[in-house]
């Protein structure tokens, strides 16, 4: 219902600012850039989806492998003992647990393209269960935190981005980036379980604790190499993982005497009806949000916001970048394009250009994660998804603006 109030706000948002240009400025030619942003936005919606078709197909055919291999089933009993918490209906020892576990180890390590097709099987694995169809369940709501506050170790994009740009030192955002995008999913986990009546005992603590801890190591070795080994090391590690992966996926098929090739067909085909099907819910979000920002509303909501922090007084620097992260939570590429522009705008070495790629690594593009994930399992009534996401996405940004600051202000 939230994401419903959204949308049509997005599109008499639009209308309004539009007309008042128009009426105030005598600007006809906003109507064309209106219209030409709904047009190019629904077929890069559609362009998306067939992007996502091949890496779909892979991905979900050797998740079948997995699956029928046990290997999927192993992971979900390494992780019953935090998910069982989470996840509380869940059965335990079910795939979803699994698919749920990978999906996240892969946004961890920055793996978009791997993170996208995994994470739609762990919605179907939900959806199973799920007694009323039409609904979020939830173990998808948590499952929806874990994802929309962005929790990733290597963030090799935007480190790529600010190379691109000419950044003297492109990893330097990597400790700020870690802090902040810990902070958010940290925040998010904790406001569900709140609102869920999740007994937070101590095995909850101990991997809380654990996880900063385990951040703690992560900065400290990095901290400790050169800018080209950062970049390497990084890379290195993602790939790696990502490759012993599927070897292990194909290993364990082997192992259970099954059809290997059988059962990634299988899977494939899967993956292809899952990509279709995800095509109508991007075209609603991605034709709003481009209407949006050819309106000139991102624009006016910046200014606004500008004025009201100098007026109480605090710094405005860092406003500059204020579109990335309005954007970040709308779409992946839009909030990637703003992040580019701030960079070659202010300089990517500049406070405006950091906190800019702070913003763009510390969460996740919270409504396309809703489309496309809800969008796969026909699920229509979202719940409190929205505003939690929300609220996730505004603490890792807060959290990489305040980070920013201890770093490079």
């Amino acid at each position: 219902m939230v994401l419903n109030y959204i949308w049509v706000a997005f599109f008499l948002i639009t209308f309004v600012v539009a007309l008042v240009d128009t009426a105030i400025n005598g600007n006809l030619s906003i109507w064309s850039d209106i219209m030409n942003a709904a047009f190019n936005s629904s077929a890069q919606a559609f362009e998306i989806s067939i992007g996502l078709t091949g890496i779909l197909s892979l991905w979900m055919g050797l998740m079948k492998i997995g699956e029928r291999g046990g290997i999927i089933a192993f992971f979900g009993k390494l992780i019953g003992p935090l998910f069982t918490r989470l996840f509380p209906s869940v059965p335990k020892n079910h795939p979803a647990l699994g698919a749920i576990f990978m999906n996240v180890s892969a946004n961890m390590l920055g793996l978009d393209n791997a993170a996208t097709p995994l994470g739609l099987k762990a919605m179907q694995e939900l959806q199973s269960i799920n007694t009323e169809k039409d609904t979020a369940t939830d173990a998808m709501l948590m499952f929806l935190i874990l994802n929309s506050s962005g929790l990733c170790l290597i963030p090799i994009g935007v480190m790529m981005y600010r190379a691109q740009c000419g950044a003297a030192n492109p990893t330097d955002v990597f400790v700020p980036i870690l802090i902040a995008t810990t902070i958010a999913t940290l925040a998010g986990v904790l406001a569900l379980c709140i609102k869920q009546r999740i007994k937070i005992d101590k095995v909850l603590l101990a991997f809380g604790f654990g996880m900063i801890a385990f951040i703690g190591g992560v900065v400290y070795f990095f901290s400790r190499l050169s800018q080209e080994d950062i970049q390497t090391y990084s890379s290195f590690f993602a790939n790696f993982i990502l490759l012993t992966v599927i070897v292990s996926f194909l290993l364990s098929g082997v192992i259970k005497r099954i059809n290997v090739y059988d059962a990634f067909i299988e899977g494939a085909k899967d993956g292809f009806k899952t990509a279709v099907m995800i095509i109508p819910y991007l075209v609603a979000i991605l034709v709003a949000i481009g209407c949006f920002r050819a309106s000139g509303a991102m624009t006016v909501l910046v200014d606004w916001v500008t004025q009201a922090v100098a007026a109480m007084g605090f710094d405005t620097e860092w406003v500059g970048s204020l579109p990335t992260a309005l954007m970040k939570p709308l779409s992946g590429s839009g909030s990637r394009g703003m992040m580019v522009d701030a960079m070659n705008t202010f300089g990517a070495d500049s406070f405006v250009g950091r906190v800019s790629s702070c913003l763009q690594g510390a969460t996740d593009t919270t409504f396309y994660i809703l489309a496309v994930y809800f969008g796969s399992v026909g699920v229509k009534k979202t719940r409190y998804a929205v505003p939690f996401a929300l609220f996730a996405d505004v603490v890792g940004s807060i959290a990489a603006i305040m980070v920013a600051y201890f770093f490079f202000g």
